[in-house]
């Protein structure tokens, strides 16, 4: 069973958007293009905040990104957003440093590292696994995305410690704070919970589901 989810989404809106979204595209040749309409299409979904303020995205990044790779529904779509207009604000002490560790280790020049960074960064204050409230399929899509637009990062979490837990692990050893009970990850206690299973399932395919 996945972990409590803190706010349920809209499960008709979300399967649907993603649907609109990606048009018959193929997920996995059209990678990109697939991970931003998961967590378009999941952050929409969610009640209690506006799609922006979900994402962690200006309203001119949210456009920009519609208009980059969802021209078809780029319209139908903005008519029925809903932004708070300061969507990309810090929602918590540490996400402008996680976003910056992402900034700073993007593998593309294009704007969708500067989205993902945005939305990864907001994404990881969610309660589930990372993968999950990005709207991802599973864990290796999150691999995949982390290979293809942080490289840096995919290299150095080279043990596949949990992503949450290797941001912050990084944060922290970039400013001189130790939090590991042990100098060595197969001696800790805590080795089950930074490498254990991120089982579970798909937010957003549960939704679909749902909604069949």
């Amino acid at each position: 069973m996945p972990r409590s989810i803190r706010r349920r989404p809209d499960a008709m809106l979300a399967g649907e958007l993603y649907r609109l979204l990606m048009a018959g595209a193929d997920r996995d040749r059209d990678f990109t293009r697939h991970v931003l309409a998961c967590s378009l299409a999941l952050a929409h979904g969610e009640r209690g905040r506006k799609l922006d303020a979900a994402l962690g995205l200006s309203a001119n990044h949210v456009t920009a990104l519609l208009l980059t790779h969802f021209p078809h529904a780029a319209a139908f779509v903005a008519d029925r957003l809903a932004f708070d207009g300061q969507g990309d604000q810090p929602a918590s002490l540490e996400e402008p440093d996680l976003r910056q560790l992402l900034l700073d280790n993007r593998a593309t020049n294009g704007p969708e590292g500067v989205w993902l960074a945005h939305i990864i960064a907001r994404r990881s204050l969610e309660s589930n696994h990372l993968w999950q409230d990005l709207g991802l399929r599973d864990r290796s899509d999150l691999s995949r995305l982390m290979r293809d637009f942080f490289t840096p990062l995919a290299l150095a979490n080279m043990r596949d410690m949990k992503w949450k837990k290797f941001f912050y692990r990084t944060l922290c050893q970039n400013e001189g704070v130790l939090i590991c009970k042990s100098p060595v990850c197969d001696n800790c206690d805590d080795f089950a919970i930074c490498f254990g299973a991120e089982d579970g399932h798909s937010l957003l395919a549960q939704n679909a589901r749902v909604s069949a």
